[in-house]
Order: C-alpha cells, then structure tokens, then sequence
C-alpha cells in the first residue's frame, strides 16, 4: 500500500457517518452538500430548539468576508493562519484575501479528518501567492507555528482567524493559553480574528440546544460571556468596533444581519 493510500485508510477509519459532527453539521447549515442523515438529523433538532442558528452560521461566514476584506485592504496584511478552518465553502479566506491582494499567503489548519478529505479543494492560490493545509489540532499551537512556517513569514504580520474554534475548547485557561501562544509567535502588527458563542446578546435560548449537542454530537461546545471572551485579547487594540455580535461588525454599507448570539472582534498586536 502506498503512502498516500495508507493515509486515505487512516482518514477514512476516523470519520464516522454514525455520530454528527460539527463541520458537516455547520456545512448543512450552510447550504452545503458535504454531510451525513445523521447530521441533518441532529442539525434540525438544534434547530427545532433554537431557531435562529442557521442565521448564527451565516452571519459568522459574512463576518469572515467583511474581516479579511479589511485585513487586506486598510490594514495591508498579506498572511493569515486560519485554525479551525471547517469544511470548504464559498468566499473562504484565501479567496477573499487574493481578491484583494493576490499575493496573500493562507495556511489552513485542521485536524478534522472529513476536512483533511477536502483538503485538495482548499489547496488553490492565485500565481502570486500561496495556499497550503495542516493537519494539526488546535490545542497544540507549537505545532501549528511549527508547520505554518513552510509557507508564513513569522517575522512579517499575521492574521491569526480563530473563528468558531475556541468554544470547543472547554477550559477556558487551556483556551487562553492557546491564544497566547498563537499571538506570541506573530510580530506586531499581526491581528486576531475571533468569533465565539455566547448565552448573552439574546442566546439564552441556546443553553439548552448546546446541552442536546454535547450529548448526541462532537465535539463537545462551551458558550462563553463577553467578558471571559475579552479575556482572550488582553494586551491587544481591539479595532472598532470591538466586540460586538458579529453580525454587526463593520455592516457600514452592507445589508446589516440580525442580532445573533456570536461575538466578533479583530484585534491588532501592538
């Protein structure tokens, strides 16, 4: 058996169709086609007890396009390290960023094995920049530095996106850390792009559904207050408009979303 066989078996022995998991659940939110029955399942009935999760998982993706829209437009970044990234879908980061400046550098980074699956979909740059996938796990940020450095410049500034990720990092000390690590290893003038769920800004209801969640699906997710997520960017300069719902981060001139229980901030390194 070749290489590249042996570790197509190995994926493949990772995935199972029997127990929903996020990224193909988030992707059936999304309107995509790359799921299983039992994540359809599991999807409606968290959607049955909180209604408004699809337009949580929308609002998230815009956020992303309007953050790296800015990032690469008023801010001049040229690399971004996209941890957690989930399954491809449209306007991911390295289309967004090379649409503005082609030659903007993208590391994806997940250890998802029906991500891993996809990975050849993520794997397109423009002629003058660079895509490229690591399969790593986002409590292991040394790991992640250590093989982003192929295609990142750690001396010139990064965007470190953190979308969705941190909330399936259940202590929060772990989850602090792992930030930490990541901005440590980025000179000034990086940035940090985070969403998060939350129980505040009208997600009560919601309390309920991810107790459904962490009981029928995986991985386990934690919603976390507006000021424990702030906690994540101690010594940062939030840009404004802070953290807010991330459907209502820089909406100027775009049709602004509802509310939804999900923080978004992007933060620069001083």
């Amino acid at each position: 058996m070749s290489d590249d066989s042996a570790q197509q078996q190995g994926i493949e022995q990772r995935i199972s169709a029997h127990i929903a998991h996020n990224a193909r659940v988030w992707n059936y939110w999304l309107g995509g086609k790359d799921h299983y029955e039992v994540d359809e399942q599991v999807g409606d009935m968290v959607t049955s007890m909180y209604p408004s999760i699809g337009e949580v998982a929308r609002a998230d993706r815009a956020f992303l396009g309007r953050a790296v829209t800015f990032l690469a437009g008023e801010a001049g970044v040229r690399q971004y390290l996209d941890v957690g990234t989930g399954l491809p879908t449209v306007e991911n980061t390295h289309e967004v960023a090379q649409r503005i400046a082609p030659d903007s550098r993208v590391v994806y980074v997940d250890n998802d094995p029906i991500v891993l699956t996809h990975a050849r979909a993520l794997l397109t740059s423009s002629a003058q920049g660079a895509t490229s996938y690591v399969d790593a796990d986002a409590h292991d940020p040394q790991a992640i530095i250590e093989a982003a450095q192929g295609t990142l410049d750690f001396d010139e500034p990064v965007a470190i996106m953190l979308l969705g990720i941190l909330n399936f990092v259940l202590d929060t000390e772990k989850a602090t850390s792992i930030v930490r690590d990541l901005v440590a290893a980025v000179p000034s003038g990086s940035y940090l792009v985070l969403t998060h769920p939350t129980l505040e800004l009208g997600g009560e209801g919601n309390e309920a559904a991810m107790k459904f969640w962490n009981e029928n699906a995986t991985p386990p997710i934690t919603a976390r207050t507006g000021a424990e997520v702030s906690a994540f960017l101690d010594g940062l300069d939030l840009v404004e408009p802070g953290l807010v719902s991330c459907a209502r981060w820089r909406t100027e001139g775009t049709e602004e979303g509802p509310l939804v229980a999900q923080f978004g901030v992007v933060a620069r390194k001083p």
